[in-house]
């Protein structure tokens, strides 16, 4: 049951072979308002979307989008690595005004910052013809990987960020810091994981995209992260687990981050609520 009117939402990469078509009917089915979109492919391995304008594709997610209700908000995933990348972000801001999303989420490899903050420029320009803005995600394996960072782009470029629960409690972000900085911060992503950070990069990686915990189950203290951000911020749950989904399908799946949402979100109440002490 929704213990909040803010807009809760299901992250393509918590179903990432699942069509986005299929991905809004299973997100009604769970009581969520919104998805995320992966127009672009990330990996090798990832099934490719096909959400540009005229195609097939994004004429059956327009459906189910009518059909439910069940908006897209997002789209992702590009990786800025320096290079002239403006072809492809100019093809996902097409397939995203399609879909009527409002951000685009990117990332940044090691580089430096003046580049980044010129190839972000660039990107928060075109995109405002398409209805969209750039959001930039920490990530603990990345280049941009501190809140602090992030704020800094943002406000030298008009981008937004992304603030993703597992990357945030891998660098070690303070509670303080999303308080600090939640006027950048437009979305919420959550998950869990266990307090103990992967040893190595091949560890970190493999968590982010194949084996976060259920929001609720593991050791981020996910409610005070939560209640330091606005109480109407958007939260999309992104919970990749290829070892979860294989033994309860995908529409269980969808149903358990939604119930481990709801518990978040009912803890993060009695922090709102709870009086402030001063000595």
């Amino acid at each position: 049951m929704k213990t909040t009117t803010r807009q809760l939402g299901l992250a393509q990469l918590s179903l990432v072979a699942t069509a986005p078509a299929d991905l809004v009917r299973l997100a009604a089915n769970a009581g969520f308002d919104f998805i995320g979109a992966r127009v672009r492919p990330v990996t090798a391995t990832e099934r490719p979307y096909d959400l540009q304008p005229g195609s097939q594709m994004l004429a059956q997610t327009l459906a189910a989008v009518n059909e439910t209700g069940v908006r897209i908000k997002d789209i992702e995933f590009l990786l800025l690595d320096g290079s002239d990348q403006r072809d492809a972000w100019l093809r996902m801001m097409q397939a995203g005004g399609a879909l009527g999303a409002s951000s685009l989420t990117i990332a940044a490899a090691a580089m430096e910052e003046s580049r980044l903050v010129e190839l972000i420029g660039t990107m928060t320009e075109d995109s405002s013809g398409f209805g969209l803005v750039p959001t930039l995600e920490v990530i603990s394996y990345q280049g941009v990987n501190s809140l602090d960072q992030a704020a800094r782009i943002a406000n030298a470029t008009g981008c937004k960020i992304v603030a993703d629960t597992l990357h945030l409690s891998r660098v070690g972000t303070t509670d303080t810091e999303l308080v600090t900085h939640a006027g950048l911060i437009p979305m919420l992503q959550l998950c869990d994981g266990p307090a103990q950070r992967p040893a190595d990069l091949e560890g970190l990686v493999f968590e982010s995209r194949s084996a976060r915990m259920v929001p609720g189950t593991g050791g981020f203290g996910l409610a005070a992260m939560v209640a330091a951000l606005p109480k109407d911020l958007p939260i999309s749950v992104e919970t990749p687990n290829d070892e979860m989904l294989a033994q309860v399908g995908e529409q269980a799946w969808a149903h358990m981050l939604k119930a481990g949402l709801e518990k978040v979100l009912a803890q993060a109440e009695l922090l709102h609520a709870a009086p402030t002490l001063s000595v």
